[in-house]
């Protein structure tokens, strides 16, 4: 049975969710099988978000890098992503959450170009998780966007970058800099996502393969960041929320 977390003023966590191929590969499957494997993680992962004090969660789909890979591959990817909108578009509407995708859209096919624009539509008034899909998306792209948007703009400060930076679109709000990364299947880099949100960012690495996450590793992540102490340059506050601390071990 799952169990709350303490009440939170909201996370902000992004997950590059790697393994899918290998996971596949290991059983002799087609890499394909294990991107569709794949979505039933990422509906593990919403699902249980919210009660784990996250409201914006970032998944890492396609990276622009991606496109170098077979393009049968990439086909295949694109048209499960296409499935996924249409498909969990109720879904989210029944659950209170709102779907956006960040990164380049000029590259994608029309049609599924179309189902980012009607998921969108169909689940902003969605207030209470925030899930942003990464799609064809670097982050060195994006922040070479917003520097020569800043140049035009002559903007005076930091934040008015990170919030170029963070537009999904180029018309949204800012979006909240990451609390937690976790990346699964045993690498250990950022692979070019999110850099700047990322800046103070705790980072969780864990050999599970993207398919085999479900509820309870976001959960020991979770717990694992609330246990870490987070100073931001300054000396912070070494001792332990009690109330997770408790959970922990209750």
């Amino acid at each position: 049975m799952s169990r709350t977390l303490p009440a939170t003023a909201g996370l902000h966590v992004a997950i590059i969710m790697d393994g899918n191929g290998r996971w596949a590969t290991r059983r002799g499957l087609p890499r394909t099988a294990g991107h569709r494997a794949g979505v039933e993680a990422v509906r593990r992962v919403i699902e249980s978000a919210p009660d784990l004090g996250i409201r914006t969660l970032t998944l890492f789909a396609f990276a622009s890098a991606n496109w170098r890979r077979p393009p049968e591959e990439v086909t295949a990817l694109m048209r499960l992503l296409q499935v996924y909108m249409r498909a969990e578009t109720r879904r989210f509407v029944g659950s209170g959450a709102r779907l956006t995708v960040i990164g380049r859209r000029d590259r994608l096919r029309p049609r599924l170009m179309r189902e980012i624009e009607d998921a969108e539509r169909a689940t902003c008034a969605g207030g209470r998780l925030h899930v942003r899909i990464a799609l064809d998306y670097s982050s060195r792209e994006s922040i070479a966007r917003a520097a020569a948007r800043c140049a035009a703009e002559s903007p005076e400060a930091l934040d008015r970058f990170g919030q170029l930076v963070s537009q999904s679109t180029g018309d949204e709000p800012e979006t909240a800099d990451v609390d937690l990364l976790i990346r699964t299947g045993g690498e250990q880099r950022l692979s070019d996502f999110l850099l700047w949100e990322c800046a103070f960012a705790e980072l969780w690495f864990t050999e599970r393969m993207w398919p085999e996450f479900g509820a309870e590793d976001l959960r020991a992540a979770v717990l694992e960041f609330h246990r870490r102490e987070r100073r931001f340059g300054g000396l912070g506050n070494a001792a332990p929320d009690a109330a997770v601390a408790r959970l922990a071990t209750g």
